[in-house]
């Protein structure tokens, strides 16, 4: 796993601990609370949340949020959403097999979809 990525509910030590335990090299974004203080090594051994802490500062929440990647959870959402209300909430057919066909077939129907329903732009002046 390359990175976590949650909302504010996930802005716990033992959530980064945790992921910190399995994947010691995974970035964890999560966004700090707005009352949150850096830990108390934030001078000489910054954390990851310490890290978001000092960027926010820097760039405040909207420049840390496009610094960090947290925009892509907000892009994954609406994708999931997207498939829910068009394909479904679950899978109908039982067999590994054959829920790889019906992934394949819904992404390509999804896919398509997307396809025909891009504006095309031109410039007339």
């Amino acid at each position: 796993m390359a990175a976590f990525i949650g909302d504010g509910a996930y802005d716990r030590d033992d959530v980064y601990a945790e992921v910190a335990a399995h994947h010691p090299d995974a970035a964890v974004v999560v966004p700090p609370r707005s009352s949150a203080v850096p830990s108390v090594a934030a001078e000489t051994a910054p954390t990851q949340r310490d890290a978001h802490l000092q960027c926010i500062a820097e760039r405040g929440r909207m420049g840390w949020q496009r610094a960090s990647g947290y925009n892509w959870r907000a892009l994954v959402e609406a994708d999931i959403s997207r498939w829910k209300r068009v394909i479904g909430d679950g899978l109908r057919l039982r067999t590994d097999g054959r829920q790889a066909t019906e992934v394949a077939i819904a992404n390509n129907v999804l896919n398509r979809m997307l396809e025909l329903g891009q504006r095309e732009y031109v410039r007339v002046a």
